[in-house]
């Protein structure tokens, strides 16, 4: 009986192992693992919650989350135990994962721009007044009003004007030929007498303090000009009247622009009087031009530039510039 049972055992370990050896390695390894999954929702976007409901073959109590009647039952209700998805729109009530939402917040900065290396001083300065100036803009140096005084108001008055002409002495000074030494050549060619030269023949024509100019309006500030009208008072009357101008390139040059604007007015007065009045006749700035000035070639000493300039015949190249002999 022993030996029995000890064959019936060596030949159920034959029929084993020949079983196990003809069956695949696949086959005969069973994973035992299980999974589980949990819902990943990205950051900003809408959380749809995935619910698992069990429902009973008698399928009365249970309903479907959706917006169904409530006698509506989910569609597993034939099977004993079965499983759905239902999908809800997340809502404060049925999403179970608050929805993130981003709200940029940015305050600009009060503080002024750092300052670079172009803003300096002079040039805000510059802006600031020049923005700050127009055509109706002055200095406040209106001339003040005569009142209760027994004077003149040159501000107002055309006293004198054209009531007399002056002795024949005084003529023959005033309508003199201009002395050519006396002209002066702006490189443009603009032929020009000094404003001393005018002062200097008012003098001897009518002696010092005989004459004066007396302001008519407030100066008149723009961007880069100076403006302002004057009389020209001779022995106690009014003989012209000008409009004196004067350009500035700084907010610091405007004391001395309001006295080239009155000199250019004085200039301008002394037209009427018949002073200079060659440099106003076209024949004489062209025999003038042609006997007295040149044209010459000048470099610029720093920058190297060239240009042409006019000059008289007699005058030379003054520093920043150097003669040039090449015309390009």
């Amino acid at each position: 009986m022993a030996s029995t049972n000890s064959a019936r055992r060596g030949l159920t370990f034959i029929i084993s192992a020949q079983s196990s050896r003809a069956t695949p390695l696949a086959y005969r390894i069973r994973p035992t693992r299980t999974f589980t999954s949990s819902p990943i929702s990205p950051a900003f976007a809408p959380v749809r919650t995935a619910t698992t409901t069990t429902t009973a073959s008698k399928p009365t109590s249970t309903s479907s989350t959706a917006s169904k009647p409530a006698s509506t039952t989910s569609t597993a209700s034939k099977s004993t135990t079965s499983t759905s998805t239902t999908r809800a729109t997340p809502s404060a009530s049925t999403s179970s994962y608050a929805q993130r939402t981003v709200a940029p917040s940015f305050t600009p900065s009060s503080d002024p721009p750092p300052a670079t290396a172009r803003t300096t001083t002079v040039e805000s300065a510059n802006r600031a007044a020049q923005s700050q100036r127009s055509l109706t803009d002055g200095l406040s140096d209106q001339p003040p009003e005569v009142v209760g005084v027994p004077a003149i108001d040159w501000t107002r008055s055309y006293h004198g004007l054209g009531s007399d002409a002056f002795t024949p002495e005084q003529q023959e000074i005033l309508l003199a030929p201009i002395e050519p030494d006396d002209v002066e050549v702006k490189p443009d060619g603009l032929l020009y007498l000094p404003e001393i030269k005018y002062r200097r023949i008012l003098n001897k024509t009518f002696g010092p303090g005989g004459w004066g100019l007396a302001p008519r309006g407030e100066s008149i500030v723009t961007g880069k000009l100076i403006t302002r009208e004057y009389g020209l008072i001779v022995q106690g009357r009014l003989v012209s009247i000008a409009r004196g101008e004067q350009q500035y390139f700084d907010p610091d040059g405007i004391p001395t622009a309001t006295e080239g604007c009155k000199s250019n007015a004085l200039m301008r007065c002394c037209k009427d009087l018949g002073i200079a009045s060659e440099l106003w006749d076209p024949r004489f700035i062209r025999k003038f031009t042609k006997e007295m000035t040149k044209e010459v070639w000048v470099e610029h000493v720093t920058t190297k530039k060239k240009r042409k300039v006019m000059l008289r015949k007699d005058d030379t190249i003054k520093y920043p510039f150097k003669e040039s002999k090449m015309g390009a």
